[in-house]
């Protein structure tokens, strides 16, 4: 298994990114002096509702509703609490949690460049590991948690697929550090297989989990 960068090698690679916007910091100060605890990024929860046998992208993009955003800790339980648990969500669905301004399609700006770690998984299970994921998220618990664009949980009929979207399918290092900081905070046992899949693949096969590359 390959080891995520060291530290000084991560603060490097965290330097070359912008600084925060002022929009950014006047929430962030808003957020203190009204006594909530600020989020290091604004998140917005997105549902898609697919048509089963229909598979064009044109009628993706057009079942993809945002449901809310938040920028704060107290926010995201409020809205979190409210929404509708996996389990309970029929099949094909997918629920979405990325940055505000990314929105869950392959060809965003944001994602254009880049792929995602997929892991299968048990529909009894599902739930479970998508509230780890979702709490590792926007606790900004990954490494290389700036290369990180969200995360989709896939309702299907015989499982659950979960996947995280990164920025830079080329950038090795940070694609496999982020495959192990996933196997980390999910706690993940050692028969689950991950496998990656870059966006611009999807884009080419139409299709989301089939032909993935298989990294273990």
């Amino acid at each position: 298994m390959e080891l995520p960068a060291d530290k000084k090698e991560h603060d490097n690679n965290n330097q070359q990114l912008p600084p925060p916007s002022d929009e950014d910091r006047d929430r962030v100060a808003l957020d203190l002096k009204a006594g909530l605890h600020p989020l290091k990024n604004k998140f917005v929860f997105w549902y898609t509702r697919r048509t089963p046998g229909v598979r064009t992208q044109t009628s993706y993009e057009d079942n993809i509703k945002k449901i809310v955003d938040f920028s704060t800790v107290e926010a995201f339980w409020v809205c979190y609490c409210h929404l509708a648990r996996p389990s309970t969500l029929p099949s094909p669905t997918d629920l979405h949690l990325f940055k505000e301004g990314i929105r869950p399609l392959w060809e965003d700006s944001a994602n254009c460049n880049g792929g995602k770690w997929i892991i299968r998984f048990k529909k009894v299970v599902s739930g479970r590991f998508w509230e780890d994921l979702v709490l590792a998220l926007i606790g900004d618990q990954l490494d290389y948690g700036d290369n990180i664009c969200g995360a989709v949980l896939s309702i299907r009929f015989n499982e659950d697929i979960l996947s995280v979207w990164n920025r830079n399918a080329s950038d090795h290092q940070a694609v496999m550090a982020l495959r192990d900081s996933i196997k980390r905070h999910l706690k993940l046992p050692a028969s689950y297989v991950m496998e990656y899949k870059p966006h611009d693949a999807s884009l080419r096969d139409n299709s989301s989990y089939r032909n993935t590359w298989l990294r273990g």
